[in-house]
């Protein structure tokens, strides 16, 4: 089994965030599709427990959430979407925080953390809970058996391109602008209904 790059998520013409940034941050997508099909035939292939093949797979979870994570990310974005008031993703989102915009701003601080890595909006579908969770670098800190709704990349590379190393803020406001949201309503409606959040 192999990964592939999947072409139709990546998104184009959004407002705040460049052709130029997403092609830029797209090649990182790819590099992380190559490096795991490559960690999975070098573990096929070395010595079951040998040194070489235990840090095959040590760095297998960096480059496979590396994909996973960045197909959530460009499939929830889009311009021109709005959140439909009436969804039940925002009336979860109230009922959780008080108000959208207090989610929003939420959603915000948390992205704005010291660090690299990744803002998530998950569910918990055990509880129904929703979360805005920090998850460091791709593969440390995910809540397991969470399901992602929402998808924040905050690495440099995500924005230096338009707004420089230190343009998180505003770069966070233009990705909320940009949330293509009748995916995360799919993605949270999913989940209520036991399905876990496709990604493509």
């Amino acid at each position: 089994m192999d990964y592939k790059v999947h072409d139709h998520l990546k998104p184009k013409a959004l407002t705040g965030i460049s052709d130029d940034q997403i092609g830029q941050h797209w090649k990182l997508y790819e590099g992380y599709v190559k490096s795991a099909n490559g960690l999975l035939d070098g573990t096929a292939k070395a010595e079951a427990g040998s040194p070489v093949w235990a840090e095959l797979k040590r760095r297998l979870g960096f480059e496979v959430d590396g994909i996973v994570l960045h197909e959530y990310y460009f499939g929830n974005l889009a311009s021109g979407s709005k959140l439909s008031p009436g969804s039940a993703l925002a009336v979860d989102l109230g009922a959780a925080w008080g108000s959208v915009g207090a989610w929003r701003e939420d959603f915000t601080h948390t992205g704005g953390m010291r660090g690299v890595g990744w803002a998530i909006l998950y569910r918990d579908p055990a509880t129904g809970g929703l979360f805005n969770w920090w998850v460091s670098s791709h593969e440390q800190g995910h809540p397991a058996g969470f399901n992602p709704v929402l998808v924040l990349d905050v690495f440099e590379h995500a924005f230096m391109v338009d707004y420089g190393a230190g343009g998180r803020e505003e770069y966070i406001a233009a990705f909320l602008e940009n949330v293509k949201w009748e995916v995360v309503e799919q993605r949270h409606k999913d989940s209520k209904t036991g399905r876990f959040t496709a990604r493509f």
